[in-house]
């Protein structure tokens, strides 16, 4: 039982803790970080879902469509940095409890903008900004949950596990918003969103703490087993709180290198979160039931890829140290992407490239677990400024795809974008290479 750790349990001589049990809630807390992901990235895909229906209703070119896509992603590159500068100093548990409740609000929203307003489209632009801005608070606050209850040598894993959250609740939502939209309307699909989300913030603010020793339910061999792992330069303990200001941070080699390889790296991803589903079937001529079910298949290859990517990236930071398991994972991750991506714009069959194209998605998250393993690492317990900062390049891509792939395609044909993407991830794959300060103190980060 978990609730046998006591405090009186904890005042005991030392030995007392040789005899207590792990009892692993830090992977509670990240297993539930995994569903809130999820939940986030259904918010986030299901405007793309919907989109088709949104458009029509309130008469939108894609053009126009890919303008609102924009607006949410500006908002949450915008505000990456505030959000990982407020979860750092407010605590994980109580801003992301706060800005699941934002988004659930803000999804809901859209439903009440009136087709025959004359500022559908500022009022829709607005509305998927400031969604934006609650979302930017998802994975900085996560990663100061990574830096305070992770020891090192678990970070992959861990990491690879909540950014499974974003293939599993990106790829469950076609199928999941197709239905409720075409049985009840796309607004019926938004307001299901906006009640998962709020029923997945509510348990996180039960369940979650700020830190190990802040938990009634830690038991002592715990603590000091996540204490022993953490990196000398971000350990939460009794040493006290070391904070990087924002100049070092962006006067630092490895973040900027770091921070453009995941902007190649979030231009490719919002290819699939924005347009993938609509690429099926207006460009590859499938129907609604075939957009939805093929269009599920990067994300599902991002739910395992990225675990697996994780696992990987640990064993091998074990075995050779953190400039294999991290830098050489993440370079080689976004070389494959970008051959997959090539290949595909190749494939005839629209099923065939769905499948190979899906393939792409998955090497892309091979990788994501290195990005927030290093940020943490050198973040310490800034880590959610330093994530927010690396984000935030991830979500300007973001912005750039949402807008600049129709009108690529618009112009060149639609293998131009796919193109495009595959030619930044062997730049993002070439930044990875300069990146060597993994693992130790912030004092030892190089500056610019």
């Amino acid at each position: 039982m978990i609730h046998e750790t006591s405090e009186s349990s904890r005042s005991k001589a030392p030995s007392s803790a040789g005899n207590s049990r792990d009892t692993k809630i830090r992977w509670v807390l990240i297993f539930w970080i995994f569903l809130i992901s999820a939940v986030a990235y259904i918010d986030r895909v299901n405007m793309s879902i919907a989109g088709q229906a949104i458009a029509r209703d309130f008469h939108l070119s894609d053009i126009q469509l890919g303008y609102v896509f924009s607006a949410f992603v500006l908002g949450y590159a915008l505000f990456q940095a505030p959000a990982g500068f407020l979860a750092d100093r407010v605590g994980p548990r109580r801003t992301l409890a706060f800005a699941v409740v934002w988004w659930a609000v803000f999804t809901a929203l859209i439903t009440w903008v009136s087709p025959q307003s004359a500022f559908v489209i500022p009022f829709l632009i607005a509305i998927r900004f400031t969604l934006g801005i609650g979302e930017a608070v998802m994975y900085p606050a996560s990663n100061c949950i990574v830096s305070a209850w992770i020891p090192s040598r678990e970070r992959g894993i861990a990491n690879g596990v909540i950014f499974a959250g974003v293939g599993f609740g990106a790829g469950v939502t076609p199928p999941f918003i197709t239905y409720i939209l075409v049985h009840y309307g796309w607004r019926a699909s938004l307001w299901m969103s906006a009640l998962l989300g709020l029923v997945a913030g509510s348990v996180w603010y039960a369940i979650a703490r700020d830190k190990p020793n802040e938990h009634p339910w830690v038991s002592t061999e715990e603590r000091d087993l996540i204490e022993a792992g953490l990196p000398s330069g971000s350990a939460i303990s009794s040493a006290g709180s070391r904070r990087l200001g924002l100049k070092s941070i962006l006067t630092n080699v490895d973040v900027l290198a770091v921070t453009f390889s995941y902007f190649c790296y979030g231009y490719v991803a919002y290819i699939f979160f924005s347009w993938f589903f609509i690429y099926l079937s207006k460009v590859r001529g499938m129907n609604l039931r075939q957009s939805a079910y093929f269009s599920m298949l990067p994300f599902f290859a991002m739910a395992i890829a990225s675990p697996l990517g994780g696992w990987i990236s640990d064993r091998i930071v074990l075995r050779f140290g953190p400039r294999w398991g991290r830098s050489a994972l993440g370079a080689v991750s976004l070389a494959l992407t970008a051959i997959f991506l090539a290949l595909g714009t190749r494939v005839a069959d629209p099923q065939w490239a769905s499948v190979v194209l899906a393939g792409g998605a998955g090497s892309l998250y091979l990788s994501q677990s290195c990005f927030w393993s290093v940020s943490a690492e050198i973040g310490g317990e800034s880590a959610g400024l330093v994530s927010g900062v690396m984000n935030m390049g991830s979500q300007l891509g973001g912005v750039l795809t949402a807008s600049l792939t129709p009108a690529l395609a618009q112009l060149y044909g639609w293998n131009t974008p796919f193109v495009v993407a595959a030619l930044l991830c062997v730049a993002g794959s070439l930044t990875w290479i300069p990146v060597q300060r993994n693992a130790s103190s912030p004092s030892a980060s190089k500056p610019v």
